[in-house]
Order: structure tokens, then C-alpha cells, then sequence
């Protein structure tokens, strides 16, 4: 098995058609790869009432500190329409420097690229004064719940500590060498329920609409911005994502009306003040007369989704330095620290060590034809073999 290939290594994986919450093989050949190179390989299945079994894996060369982790996933988002691709999604198909298939990108791409450059960095240097693991999860693209965040509790229970970790999410926007992510806004969501009293659409004194209640809450949260943005982040966004009243008829005043909606953060906010402050904006909307006609204030129950995701921000320089060296070695472009972007499973991991994504260029994941260059696979395998080289330099200091 020639694994300093990362072109390779992405055929091996892509061929896996890991789609969450099935393993599909990608683990087993990862088990494989890792192995060879003499990795103590674990795997782990996680389990919650209501969700889907999920197989995880956990690998570790050495037993020194410092410890580097290598944290992503296998698991895939499902094709679609697999006639609509060029090429079978599972196919790893090669054509004129391009390599197809889903996973491609998001994050099969990654995995295959740092197993590479791990596998080069032992050819060149033998084993790291210090450690290097594998965490890396089958539920990322799913719910997340029998993935990264039971995967770390596992690890650290068993003794398991890690000093920086990076995560290979795709992070550039359009090529290699544009972004880090040194950090990610919070996501919290909710739904919010307005009650009515169902009746005639011609006779509205004898209902009540709860239609008229929810436009003035929605417009209470959309109206003004919660925040301008600060240093580190762009300003928190609120989108209404889903407005129901469950009515198919044009004459009947519905009994209730609900709208959901999901608000990504910055660090002006914690997940409980944001609350509070939406709570506040709904209190005062709901009094509103303009729209109720005089009637009592709306009446409404609001219901907070669980597991809020919290913003934060990494500020290690040895980890930043050592990355962004690395990368402006490779491509000759120094990139962007950013905090753009939605939610990783990096969330879950910077509870435990300092965290920063880079990965490939994202703009064909999720895609039907998802795909990568095989220069940019080349080029973010020899990103991480020196930034490896660079951060054991750096952590010894």
C-alpha cells in the first residue's frame, strides 16, 4: 500500500460508500492505512436511544507529549440522483487530473491527504518527538450525536490528552492557501408557537388569528441587527427558516401558526443571553396592537432547540504560526484567519485542546460531481507534512 500517495489514499476512501450513518468500509481501510504505519488503532461504536449506532475510530502513534490530533470524518452527505454525476459518485473515477466521487472534498479528501503526509513525515524524520492521533468520527454529516462529542469523551476517559488540534474540514473558498479557521460563531435555534382560535375567514371577531401574531414576532427578531460585529467576527445573522400554519384552506383562520428559526452568533453573546434577548424582543412584539386589532396581547410558547453550539475563538500562536508557515510555504499566500462559515466538529474539540481547521477548496461539496484536483491533493499533503514538522519545532519551544 503505497499511502505517501494521497490520490491514492482518496480512491481507497471514496470507493467506501460511508454514507451516515453506515461505515461502508472507509474506517476499515483507514484501520488499514494507519496501521501499516504503526498506529494503535481503536474503534468505537457510540449509542443513544433514537439515533443511529455509529462506528468511530481512534488512532495514536507514540505515547510522549506533545500531542498533535488529527481530527474529521468519513462519513458522507448521499448523492442524490446518481445518474445526474459524470461518473459514479463511488467510482473514484480520474479524469484529465480531476478525481471524482462523493467525499471528494468533504472530508475523505482531508483524511487522505494528512495520512499521506504523516506517512512521508516518518520516511523523512522517523517518529515525532512526541505523538499524533486520529479522531475521526462516521456522524459528522448526520446528527452528531454518536460522533466527535462521544468519540472525546471516550479518548479522554482512557487517559487521552491532546495539546493542539487540526481539523480538515475544507476551509478555502476558492484555492488552496485563502483560509484558516481559527474559530466559528454559535448556532442556537428554536421554534416559536402562536396560539389562535380557529374560525370563518369572513367572521374574524369570533377567531383569532394567529397568522397576525407571528408576523410581528418574526418582524421583532428580523427588524433590528442584534449586533455589529466585533474584532474576530462578522455580525450575528437570525434567519427565519420555516413559517407553518398547517392550513389548506383559504377560508378558515387557523388555530395556530409557528415559525423556526436559527441565529448564528458572534462572541457579543452566549447562548443564555441570546435567549433572554430574543425572549425580550418576542415579550414586547407579542403587546404590539398594530397588526392584533385591539385584541388581547398574542399568545405564544417558544421552544429552544437542544445543544446550542458555542462561539469561540482559538488563540494559539504556536498552532496558528505553525499552520499558516506552513501554508505559506507551500502556495506562497499567507492565509486569511477567519471565523466565517457555519458549524464543525470543532465545536466539541476546543473544549478539550486549542483548534483550527484548513482543508481543501470547498466549492463542490455536497455537489453532484463533487470533485478535486489532483495538484491541490498533492499540494495540501505537502501543506501537512510541514506544518507537522513546524508545530513539533514549535511545541518543543
Amino acid at each position: 500500500m503505497t499511502i505517501t500517495d494521497p490520490v491514492l489514499n482518496l480512491q481507497t476512501l471514496i470507493r467506501c460508500p460511508s454514507v451516515t450513518p453506515n461505515e461502508g468500509g472507509a474506517l476499515t481501510a483507514l484501520n488499514d492505512m494507519l496501521g501499516s504505519l504503526g498506529f494503535s488503532v481503536e474503534r468505537m461504536t457510540a449509542s443513544s436511544d433514537g439515533t443511529p449506532d455509529i462506528e468511530n475510530l481512534y488512532a495514536r502513534l507514540g505515547q510522549d507529549s506533545p500531542h498533535l490530533m488529527f481530527a474529521g470524518h468519513t462519513d458522507v452527505v448521499p448523492a442524490g440522483d446518481e445518474s445526474a454525476w459524470r461518473h459514479p459518485p463511488f467510482a473514484a473515477i480520474l479524469e484529465a487530473g480531476t478525481l471524482f466521487g462523493r467525499g471528494a472534498v468533504d472530508m475523505k479528501g482531508g483524511v487522505a491527504c494528512f495520512v499521506a503526509a504523516v506517512a512521508r513525515h516518518l520516511e523523512k524524520h522517523g517518529s515525532p518527538k512526541g505523538s499524533i492521533s486520529f479522531l475521526i468520527t462516521g456522524d459528522e454529516e448526520g446528527p452528531a450525536i454518536n460522533g466527535t462529542i462521544k468519540l472525546l469523551e471516550w479518548a479522554a476517559a482512557k487517559g487521552e490528552q491532546w495539546d493542539a488540534c487540526l481539523v480538515g474540514e475544507p476551509t478555502n473558498p476558492d484555492q488552496l492557501g485563502d483560509m484558516i479557521k481559527i474559530g466559528r460563531r454559535g448556532s442556537l435555534s428554536g421554534r416559536i408557537i402562536v396560539h389562535g382560535v380557529q374560525g370563518h375567514a369572513a367572521y374574524p371577531h369570533l377567531a383569532d388569528n394567529p397568522v397576525r401574531g407571528l408576523l410581528q414576532l418574526c418582524d421583532a427578531l428580523l427588524a433590528t441587527p442584534f449586533d455589529n460585529g466585533t474584532a474576530d467576527f462578522q455580525p450575528s445573522n437570525l434567519e427565519i427558516t420555516t413559517i407553518d400554519v398547517g392550513n389548506s384552506a383559504t377560508n378558515v383562520i387557523p388555530a395556530r401558526a409557528t415559525a423556526a428559526f436559527n441565529i448564528r452568533f458572534n462572541d457579543t453573546w452566549t447562548a443564555q443571553s441570546l435567549q433572554a434577548e430574543i425572549i425580550q424582543r418576542l415579550e414586547r412584539a407579542a403587546a404590539d396592537q398594530h397588526l392584533r386589532q385591539g385584541r388581547e396581547p398574542a399568545r405564544f410558547d417558544i421552544v429552544w432547540a437542544e445543544r446550542p453550539s458555542h462561539v469561540f475563538l482559538t488563540r494559539d500562536d504556536a498552532l496558528i504560526d505553525s499552520l499558516s508557515s506552513a501554508v505559506e510555504k507551500e502556495t506562497g499566500r499567507r492565509p486569511t484567519l477567519s471565523t466565517s462559515g457555519g458549524t464543525s466538529d470543532a465545536r466539541f474539540i476546543k473544549d478539550y485542546c486549542p483548534v483550527v481547521e484548513f482543508g481543501l477548496v470547498g466549492k463542490t461539496m455536497h455537489m453532484v460531481d463533487e470533485c478535486v484536483e489532483v495538484l491541490d491533493l498533492e499540494v495540501l499533503t505537502r501543506i501537512y507534512e510541514t506544518f507537522i514538522h513546524h508545530w513539533f519545532q514549535n511545541a518543543q519551544l
